[in-house]
């Protein structure tokens, strides 16, 4: 009974001792773990910071040798655009020259032609005067021709109208006179006919008035 009683008492603490030294085993676990992870994390952290450098140094140096290359290239171009300048006022000289030596001779070739060419005009207006007067007269005598012509014909057709025209006339009195003679014919018959239906009428009238007038005698 003691001896188990002594043990009882005992437990708890070898319990607890355990427990801590679980406790304490797994702390140290946790620490080195994190003390492996916290030396990966500087281990990176250096990494990232030299790769920054190298970045920062490697930056630099491009910028200088952009910088560089900047400075010959403006002195490139500065020496070309210089060079092109020298070039360009060279060739405008050189086509001002050119161009004014063009131009003298387009201005003597064109005197020499507008020379020619009045030349030719007065010339060939002398001939078209020449031409146009000698058509003038032609036109003039052929007109004159045919205006006689004309009157001629004209004249002729005036009398041989005037023939036709007295004969027309005399036909046409001829025949007016006959239809006048017919109208008067006819008008006097007319005009008997006339006379003896006012006279038959005038007569029917007065036998008609006679008639009324004595009929009621003869009743009584």
């Amino acid at each position: 009974m003691s001896t188990q009683a002594a043990i009882e008492k005992d437990s708890p603490t070898e319990t607890t001792e355990t427990a801590i030294t679980d406790q304490v085993s797994d702390y140290l676990t946790r620490l080195q773990v994190l003390n492996e992870v916290r030396l990966k994390e500087l281990s990176l952290i250096e990494r990232v910071v030299r790769v920054e450098e190298e970045l920062r140094n490697l930056r630099e140096m491009e910028l200088m040798r952009h910088e560089a290359l900047m400075r010959e290239m403006n002195t490139r171009f500065e020496a070309s655009q210089k060079e092109r300048d020298t070039r360009f006022v060279t060739l405008q000289k050189e086509m001002d020259t050119r161009f004014e030596a063009l131009q003298k001779e387009m201005n003597t070739r064109f005197e020499a032609s507008q020379k020619e060419r009045d030349t030719r005009f007065v010339t060939l207006q002398k001939e078209m005067d020449t031409r146009f007067e000698a058509l003038q007269k032609e036109m003039n005598t052929r007109f004159e021709a045919l205006q006689k012509e004309m009157n001629t014909r004209f004249e002729t057709l005036m009398r041989e109208i005037d023939t036709r025209f007295e004969t027309l006339m005399r036909e046409i009195d001829t025949r007016f006179e006959t239809l006048q003679k017919g109208m008067n014919t006819r008008f006097e018959s007319l005009e008997k006919r006339l006379s003896f239906t006012q006279w038959f009428i005038a007569t029917l009238v007065a036998v008609f008035t006679a008639y009324v007038t004595f009929s009621p005698l003869l009743d009584r």
